[in-house]
């Protein structure tokens, strides 16, 4: 096989805030496969969280380069497994794994949501990520893209009364990311407030290790819980079981295709709700989270529709959250730069 490794700085549309950070650009790796005619991509954000950055997710990858490029191709699972025993960051593992399972079905012919025995016949729709701000950016951002899901970012002094005003200039669903910023009793006290506002779920409303907190909040919300940050990788899951309602699973925090599988899976035998979100990744990204699509409950897969210019063309996300599939197998992913 031939790697390729690609840096982008992605403009967004709108300064990005949420309870501990802010940004007006998105670093992201473009990782890309070629073998028998044919190219798969695939991406991964840096993300100063979890201190990834474009340099340490290259040095990681450049490490390994010749043995990705000799090994013996099979399957996207085979590979993975050879990067975990490489003791590559999960992010960087990402990247790869992506465009492992994009070339593998352009290599097939066929979609991977077909490849996995799923149909696009029915699938959830993605929410439109309103990222905190004075209110009335808020309320511009909202108008400027009517949608019938939104997720909203929380983690300020006056919580409550965001969505308040927010609600006055829409229908549509509410769903809440306080990204850790609540403590139980906070969260517990919001939630009928936040229900009669048209709130679906609250996502990691806690910090990710207070897991004594989110034991008390499970049993007395009134709203139900997604793990965000407390579900980082497939041994996540099992634990979240007994403190959450459901998981949003990230691919470039768990390390792509393959363990999100996995771990859709196991939260299934669980009984719990299963959402994939992004990391504000461009098309390269979304196409492969959108595979995934017949497998979940709720999606946020927005990033395209937040940046100002997109690097690729695959799955397209239509004004009303509808989607058009390529005819191309894999991921359907082209590259435009």
């Amino acid at each position: 096989m031939q790697l390729r490794l690609k840096k982008y700085t992605l403009p967004l549309k709108h300064t990005f805030s949420i309870s501990r950070e802010s940004h007006d650009t998105q670093d992201t790796l473009i990782a890309a496969l070629s073998l028998n005619g044919h190219t798969g991509y695939g991406e991964a954000t840096s993300n100063p969280y979890y201190k990834i950055t474009l340099d340490s997710m290259i040095a990681e990858i450049e490490q390994v380069r010749d043995s990705i490029e000799a090994f013996d191709f099979t399957t996207p699972a085979v590979l993975h497994q050879f990067l975990v025993d490489q003791k590559l960051s999960n992010f960087a593992i990402c990247a790869i794994d992506l465009a492992a399972h994009d070339l593998y079905g352009k290599l097939l012919g066929k979609p991977l949501y077909e490849i996995w025995g799923t149909t696009i016949d029915k699938y959830p729709i993605t929410n439109y990520t309103i990222g905190i701000d004075t209110l009335g950016k808020m309320v511009k951002k909202m108008k400027e893209v009517p949608w019938p899901i939104y997720k909203i970012k929380l983690g300020t002094k006056d919580d409550i009364g965001i969505v308040k005003e927010l609600r006055k200039h829409t229908d549509s669903v509410f769903r809440i990311d306080a990204n850790c910023a609540w403590t139980a009793k906070e969260t517990v006290l919001n939630a009928p407030l936040l229900k009669n506002l048209g709130v679906e779920f609250l996502e990691q409303p806690l910090k990710a290790d207070d897991w004594e907190g989110m034991e008390k909040v499970i049993h007395k919300s009134v709203l139900p819980i997604i793990a965000d940050e407390s579900c980082i990788v497939e041994n996540d899951v099992e634990k979240c079981g007994l403190h959450f309602s459901g998981i949003n699973i990230k691919l470039t925090k768990c390390g792509g295709l393959t363990p999100a599988l996995r771990m859709i899976k196991k939260a299934r035998g669980l009984g719990l709700k299963v959402m994939v979100g992004c990391m504000t990744e461009s098309t390269v990204g979304i196409s492969a989270i959108a595979q995934l699509l017949p497998q979940l409950d709720y999606v946020d897969m927005d990033g395209p529709l937040l940046i100002k210019r997109d690097i690729a063309d695959g799955v397209q996300i239509l004004k009303n959250g509808e989607l058009i599939f390529p005819s191309l197998g894999g991921s359907g992913i082209t590259l435009r730069t």
